[in-house]
């Protein structure tokens, strides 16, 4: 008995939080939770990539940018039902905002920040100050279809110095879910470098 009231307590405020954030539209570099009652292996935080999508095992690449939480967690139902019963439970929320929001403090100071190699977007960037390297790989045009996307670089040279400092960054271990380690927030000058896969990479 505890266990089914239990269940219908987080069923109501799971069902709140979608409700409150319901009529929000999802943007690329936007985190969003993803809660599946019924299989709890199931549970991630999921980035909207540059292209407005998410990656959810059993169910692969949905569509999220543009769309609406409750639009989300419908085809994220519809992907899961074949390896259910019956239709399982999943509940979507917004767990981070993308860089758009604006940065603590209310300043409005921009940086320009360097990106080349395998992106589809290379050269000069403006950027808010505060921008972290996964908000800025989020939402500045995507990768190649060639880019190792496991070796991305942050350089950084030191203006009093000129000794440069080198950065490695996973970005594919954060789309399979791995968590995140303290974010790397972008400096003036910074240069980011997407090489391109090896041959058997």
């Amino acid at each position: 008995m505890m266990r089914i009231v239990t269940g219908v307590l987080v069923m109501i405020l799971f069902g709140t939080l979608a409700s409150a954030q319901g009529a929000y539209k999802v943007q690329p570099g936007d985190v969003l939770r993803i809660e599946v009652l019924e299989d709890q292996t199931l549970n991630r935080d999921a980035l909207v990539l540059p292209d407005g999508t998410i990656s959810v095992p059993m169910v692969g690449s949905v569509a999220a940018g543009g769309r609406t939480l409750d639009a989300i967690q419908a085809a994220i139902v519809s992907g899961l039902t074949p390896n259910f019963a019956s239709p399982p439970n999943v509940f979507v929320t917004v767990a981070a905002l993308n860089a758009a929001a604006a940065p603590a403090g209310g300043s409005s100071r921009s940086i320009d920040v360097y990106v080349i190699g395998a992106v589809n977007n290379p050269g000069k960037a403006r950027v808010r100050s505060g921008t972290t390297l996964l908000q800025f790989l989020a939402e500045s045009g995507g990768f190649t279809r060639f880019a190792a996307k496991k070796r991305i670089q942050l350089r950084r040279t030191d203006g009093k110095t000129g000794r440069t400092t080198v950065y490695k960054f996973d970005y594919r271990a954060i789309e399979n879910g791995a968590a995140t380690a303290a974010p790397i927030v972008l400096k003036k000058g910074d240069v980011i470098v997407v090489p391109e896969r090896r041959l058997f990479e």
